[in-house]
Protein backbone atom coordinates (compact mmCIF):
# COMPACT_ATOMS: atom_id res chain seq x y z
CA UNK A 1 0.00 0.00 0.00
CA UNK A 2 1.29 3.33 -1.24
CA UNK A 3 -0.07 6.35 1.09
CA UNK A 4 -1.41 9.54 -0.75
CA UNK A 5 0.58 12.50 -0.62
CA UNK A 6 -1.97 16.00 -0.53
CA UNK A 7 -1.42 16.88 -4.49
CA UNK A 8 -2.35 12.71 -5.18
CA UNK A 9 -5.39 12.47 -3.41
CA UNK A 10 -6.77 15.69 -5.06
CA UNK A 11 -5.63 14.41 -8.40
CA UNK A 12 -7.56 11.03 -7.78
CA UNK A 13 -10.31 12.69 -6.50
CA UNK A 14 -10.49 14.93 -9.90
CA UNK A 15 -9.89 12.21 -12.32
CA UNK A 16 -13.01 10.19 -14.47
CA UNK A 17 -16.12 10.54 -12.63
CA UNK A 18 -16.34 8.74 -9.40
CA UNK A 19 -19.49 9.29 -6.91
CA UNK A 20 -18.38 10.51 -3.64
CA UNK A 21 -20.06 9.41 -0.50
CA UNK A 22 -20.53 12.75 2.08
CA UNK A 23 -20.87 12.90 4.93
CA UNK A 24 -22.62 14.88 7.78
CA UNK A 25 -24.35 15.46 10.91
CA UNK A 26 -27.92 15.19 11.48
CA UNK A 27 -29.62 17.71 14.55
CA UNK A 28 -29.85 14.92 16.72
CA UNK A 29 -26.03 13.88 16.38
CA UNK A 30 -26.61 10.90 13.71
CA UNK A 31 -24.56 10.18 10.96
CA UNK A 32 -25.48 10.80 7.34
CA UNK A 33 -24.03 9.60 3.96
CA UNK A 34 -25.34 10.42 0.48
CA UNK A 35 -23.36 9.85 -2.63
CA UNK A 36 -22.82 12.76 -5.00
CA UNK A 37 -21.17 14.07 -7.78
CA UNK A 38 -18.65 16.69 -7.60
CA UNK A 39 -15.45 18.92 -8.79
CA UNK A 40 -12.18 19.23 -7.22
CA UNK A 41 -11.27 22.93 -7.11
CA UNK A 42 -7.88 23.96 -6.43
CA UNK A 43 -8.20 22.49 -2.42
CA UNK A 44 -12.05 22.70 -2.22
CA UNK A 45 -14.61 19.53 -3.20
CA UNK A 46 -17.38 21.58 -4.88
CA UNK A 47 -20.85 20.54 -5.39
CA UNK A 48 -24.61 21.53 -5.86
CA UNK A 49 -27.25 20.24 -3.26
CA UNK A 50 -30.76 20.92 -2.06
CA UNK A 51 -31.39 23.55 0.92
CA UNK A 52 -34.18 21.12 1.99
CA UNK A 53 -32.65 17.86 1.82
CA UNK A 54 -31.02 16.19 4.85
CA UNK A 55 -27.46 17.14 3.64
CA UNK A 56 -28.38 20.60 2.90
CA UNK A 57 -30.17 20.82 6.32
CA UNK A 58 -27.09 19.88 8.03
CA UNK A 59 -24.45 21.81 5.96
CA UNK A 60 -25.93 24.48 6.90
CA UNK A 61 -26.38 23.80 9.85
CA UNK A 62 -22.80 22.36 10.82
CA UNK A 63 -20.83 24.37 8.23
CA UNK A 64 -18.63 21.25 7.68
CA UNK A 65 -18.49 17.81 5.96
CA UNK A 66 -16.50 14.56 5.41
CA UNK A 67 -15.89 12.88 1.96
CA UNK A 68 -14.65 9.64 0.39
CA UNK A 69 -13.96 8.31 -2.51
CA UNK A 70 -13.01 5.66 -3.80
CA UNK A 71 -11.63 3.14 -6.75
CA UNK A 72 -13.59 0.01 -6.12
CA UNK A 73 -11.21 -1.97 -8.49
CA UNK A 74 -8.01 -4.05 -7.01
CA UNK A 75 -5.85 -2.83 -6.56
CA UNK A 76 -7.67 -0.19 -4.77
CA UNK A 77 -7.42 2.79 -3.82
CA UNK A 78 -9.54 5.50 -1.45
CA UNK A 79 -9.23 9.15 -0.08
CA UNK A 80 -10.87 10.57 2.64
CA UNK A 81 -11.15 14.56 3.08
CA UNK A 82 -13.15 16.41 5.68
CA UNK A 83 -13.42 20.66 6.74
CA UNK A 84 -15.56 23.26 6.42
CA UNK A 85 -17.72 24.27 4.23
CA UNK A 86 -19.13 27.51 2.46
CA UNK A 87 -22.84 27.63 0.52
CA UNK A 88 -23.46 30.23 -1.97
CA UNK A 89 -26.95 30.58 -3.72
CA UNK A 90 -25.26 33.08 -5.97
CA UNK A 91 -27.13 32.43 -9.55
CA UNK A 92 -23.70 32.86 -11.26
CA UNK A 93 -21.82 30.11 -9.18
CA UNK A 94 -24.78 27.93 -9.39
CA UNK A 95 -25.02 27.50 -13.41
CA UNK A 96 -21.27 27.88 -13.63
CA UNK A 97 -20.75 24.91 -11.23
CA UNK A 98 -23.68 22.82 -12.39
CA UNK A 99 -22.75 22.86 -15.28
CA UNK A 100 -19.68 21.59 -15.19
CA UNK A 101 -20.26 18.90 -12.85
CA UNK A 102 -22.84 18.00 -15.58
CA UNK A 103 -20.10 17.73 -18.03
CA UNK A 104 -17.72 15.50 -15.78
CA UNK A 105 -20.76 12.69 -15.02
CA UNK A 106 -22.85 13.40 -18.66
CA UNK A 107 -20.03 14.70 -20.91
CA UNK A 108 -19.85 17.60 -22.39
CA UNK A 109 -23.05 17.40 -24.41
CA UNK A 110 -24.95 17.65 -21.66
CA UNK A 111 -23.48 19.54 -19.32
CA UNK A 112 -25.51 23.02 -20.41
CA UNK A 113 -29.00 20.67 -20.29
CA UNK A 114 -27.35 19.60 -16.45
CA UNK A 115 -26.33 22.70 -15.65
CA UNK A 116 -29.69 24.83 -16.08
CA UNK A 117 -31.63 21.57 -14.20
CA UNK A 118 -29.93 22.04 -11.02
CA UNK A 119 -29.31 25.55 -11.02
CA UNK A 120 -32.60 26.36 -9.81
CA UNK A 121 -33.78 28.40 -6.55
CA UNK A 122 -33.43 26.49 -3.65
CA UNK A 123 -30.22 24.85 -4.54
CA UNK A 124 -26.84 25.47 -2.78
CA UNK A 125 -23.06 25.05 -3.98
CA UNK A 126 -21.23 23.70 -1.43
CA UNK A 127 -17.47 24.07 -1.38
CA UNK A 128 -15.62 22.26 1.68
CA UNK A 129 -11.90 22.96 2.36
CA UNK A 130 -9.98 19.77 2.39
CA UNK A 131 -8.44 20.57 5.58
CA UNK A 132 -7.47 17.28 6.60
CA UNK A 133 -6.92 14.68 3.32
CA UNK A 134 -6.05 11.60 3.50
CA UNK A 135 -5.94 8.31 1.34
CA UNK A 136 -3.71 5.56 -0.43
CA UNK A 137 -3.14 3.49 -3.75
CA UNK A 138 -2.50 0.49 -4.05
CA UNK A 139 -4.68 -1.37 -1.29
CA UNK A 140 -4.09 -4.71 -2.16
CA UNK A 141 -0.68 -5.21 -3.07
Amino acid sequence: MEQFTRTQALAFMAQGAPTGHLATTREDGRPHVAPIWFIIDGDDVVFNTGSSSVKGRNLAREGRAAITVDDPQPPFAYVIAEGPVIISEDPADLIATATEIGGRYMGQLKAESYGKRNAVPGEYVVRMRCDRISGARNVSD
